[in-house]
């Protein structure tokens, strides 16, 4: 297993680029193997790798049947590909896989449930934003680096091939009280909100040099007064909750570990002191822009119990903008999710930032409900190493939902009918082709990404929630009742006083000490 200290971490944080970009460049370089190169593995994974155990051959291996429960819309290819990949596993790990889609709108519902009422799972979708550290603390996964667990370090013994190619900082940065409870996606580190719109639209109403120019969400409301004005038939801006002005990756603020636990610091200041999200001035200055917005008109009516992903209302045609957490590429990524190839464009319109959230952005984890951790962790491995299955998964099969040309795809009549989107959630994004519609230079664009973001002063640090979980779980219940309505604009901010007296009277000031006692704590060990 790596240990870091925390001085470390924060070294490794700021070369971070450099290692993606190498790991990206040695995966381009050798398609032909599914194993990466030596030169991209850090020296302490080189170590580690030469005493530890190998993978048992598939030949010795009972044929299993893993879950793999993930965010999205079920293809109409669904089972085509999950049969092809079975094909493809047999000879790995004789594993099948059993996809399982929750579409977005009842994904926290679903899981939720799922998790208090113990089904049985294999291999979960997790992110610090999406409740990690809370249902880490209501015992749902497994620590997949625990020498002294049940199944001991399912790491060193089955995901040689993680330690390997996975820079260390994403390990480190997803650890609650030393720990990882579910192994983190190798892709951009760095996070930036904005918008992505119709650019044909744009140019149609003469728009996009504004757009262009937009830098703050102000700048948005003449623009959006003019879609409404001649395009009535679309809605100006798509919103939900979890996707407005005031998300994380927009407002920027650093929850500490989950994105579901109030009492945050920002990713762009120098200060350490936990507080609420209200009581930082972008809070009601954001619902006041966003509570305008919507009283003219230009957000969705039922933005605030619209289960519908910004991506997904672009895809439906009724939609003009959607607000994103960005990246380089993502408006290709998204067209190509879409079928709006060439028909978006993406505009940043905060700072980059990286905080520890990021590390554990997107993460897969074993449930301790799995029948099977072995070899769950075997697939993940897999996830990370084996390119053609990487690529499988995400893109479905070759020749038939995409052709390919080195390592660029170009899409078929039959793309739409496995179009997931989903390749920042599984893996080694950086084992990805990319699409004819992406800059070929995808993955160097990542690291100039990363490379000058600021990072929050609380990098490295990821809130153990278990001491307070009662609460915890009380006052996501209460932000569920407040959140989408006010970040959405659909109520009047005033109601923000209802939601402040709520959260004090229930608890939210005990985690918010805790919060701080452990910020102080980490803080105190650099």
């Amino acid at each position: 297993m790596l240990r870091k200290s925390n001085v470390m971490l924060l070294a490794v944080i700021l070369t971070l680029a450099v290692v993606l970009a190498a790991c990206g460049n040695n995966n381009n370089n050798n398609a032909a193997s599914s194993e990466a190169p030596a030169s991209s593995k850090p020296a302490e994974s080189q170590a580690a790798s030469s005493d530890a155990p190998s993978a048992p051959a598939a030949a010795d291996l009972k044929e299993v049947t893993l879950s793999l429960t993930f965010p999205g819309t079920s293809p109409k290819d669904e089972k085509k590909v999950e049969e092809a990949i079975n094909a493809y596993l047999k000879d790995k790990i004789n594993a099948k896989i059993d996809l399982n889609l929750i579409d977005w709108g009842q994904w926290d519902n679903k899981i939720n449930l799922a998790i208090a009422g113990r089904e049985p799972m294999d291999i979960l979708f997790t992110a610090a934003w999406n409740g990690h550290a809370n249902n880490v603390a209501k015992g749902a996964f497994l620590a997949v680096n625990d020498p002294n667990g049940k199944y001991g370090n399912l790491l060193e013994k089955y995901g040689q091939g993680i330690l390997e190619t996975l820079p260390p900082a994403y390990l480190e940065g997803a650890k609650i009280s030393g720990l990882n409870y579910a192994v983190p996606t190798s892709k951009e580190l760095a996070e930036q909100g904005g918008i992505i719109y119709r650019s044909d639209i744009a140019e149609e109403l003469g728009l996009t040099a504004q757009l262009d120019a937009a830098k703050t969400i102000k700048d948005l409301e003449p623009i959006l007064a003019v879609v409404k004005e001649k395009r009535p038939d679309l809605t100006a801006i798509h919103m939900r909750d979890g996707e407005n002005f005031n998300s994380h990756y927009f407002a920027k603020y650093d929850h500490l570990g989950d994105g579901q636990i109030d009492g945050v610091i920002m990713k762009t200041g120098t200060e350490t002191a936990v507080k609420a999200r209200y009581d930082f001035p972008v809070y009601k200055e954001t619902l006041a822009v966003t509570r305008d917005f919507f009283q003219k008109g230009y957000i969705n009516e039922d933005a605030a119990t619209s289960q519908v992903q910004p991506q997904d209302a672009l895809k439906a045609g009724n939609t003009f903008m959607g607000v994103f957490s960005l990246k380089p590429g993502k408006d290709a990524e998204v067209a190509n999710a879409t079928g709006l190839q060439g028909k978006l464009k993406q505009v940043y319109m905060t700072e980059r930032t990286v905080s520890t959230g990021e590390t554990a952005g997107s993460m897969l984890g074993i449930t301790t409900t799995s029948a099977n951790p072995e070899r769950a962790m075997m697939f993940i491995n897999l996830l990370h190493t084996d390119k053609a299955l990487n690529n499988l998964l995400n893109f479905g099969i070759e020749g038939e939902h995409y052709t390919l040309s080195g390592e660029v795809m170009s899409p078929t009549d039959n793309t739409p009918n496995y179009a997931i989107g989903s390749s920042w959630m599984f893996g080694n994004q950086f084992l990805n082709y990319v699409w004819n519609t992406e800059a070929p230079d995808k993955w160097e664009q990542f690291k100039a990404f990363n490379e000058g973001a600021k990072n929050s002063p609380a990098l490295g640090f990821t809130f153990n929630a278990e001491s307070v979980s009662s609460q915890a779980s009380v006052l996501n219940n209460i932000r569920k009742e407040y959140d989408p309505g006010l970040d959405t604009g659909s109520i009047d901010p005033a109601k923000a006083d209802d939601f402040i007296k709520k959260m004090n009277d229930n608890g939210l000031k005990e985690i918010i000490a805790e919060k701080q006692k452990q910020l102080d704590e980490f803080l105190a060990s650099k």
